[in-house]
């Protein structure tokens, strides 16, 4: 949803500036000399294209740190690890999904180069407390 309504809106803005710069004639047909034309249009399109790549990069920044079984920010941050064992222990940032779908293990030290988040998903919390003994949960008296 997110990325529709950015590209709605980027959508938007590249149209007001092809209203704000129709093309010209050009110049070998005796149209009107580009270069005065041609700097504002570039640094127009240049704040545009700035305004575009940061505007992904917001989106894409925002997505990691949201479930991905049903997109919801993660939440309560845990600190594992410990800075004084950084081989053995390196210090992580756990975040969990409030509904139980999963963890994701953020390392808060990066010593080989750029470590990507593991996620790891959990299995449906029912499934553990319908496998107890009998069926539903309750056990049957013979």
């Amino acid at each position: 949803a997110k990325i529709l309504v950015a590209l709605a809106v980027l959508g938007a803005i590249e149209h007001g500036i092809s209203l704000l710069f129709p093309p010209l004639k050009p110049f070998s047909q005796g149209g009107p000399n580009p270069v005065r034309r041609d700097l504002l249009y570039t640094s127009t399109m240049l704040i545009f294209w700035l305004f575009t790549m940061g505007l992904g990069w917001l989106i894409s920044f925002d997505q990691r740190y949201r479930c991905r079984t049903c997109l919801r920010k993660l939440r309560m941050p845990i600190q594992t690890g410990s800075w004084n064992h950084v081989l053995l222990g390196a210090p992580r940032t756990e975040y969990i999904c409030p509904y139980g779908h999963g963890t994701l293990k953020v390392a808060d030290l990066q010593i080989t180069g750029h470590q990507s988040p593991d996620w790891q998903p959990h299995e449906d919390m029912w499934k553990e407390l319908f496998s107890l003994p009998g069926k539903g949960g309750k056990e049957t008296k013979n």
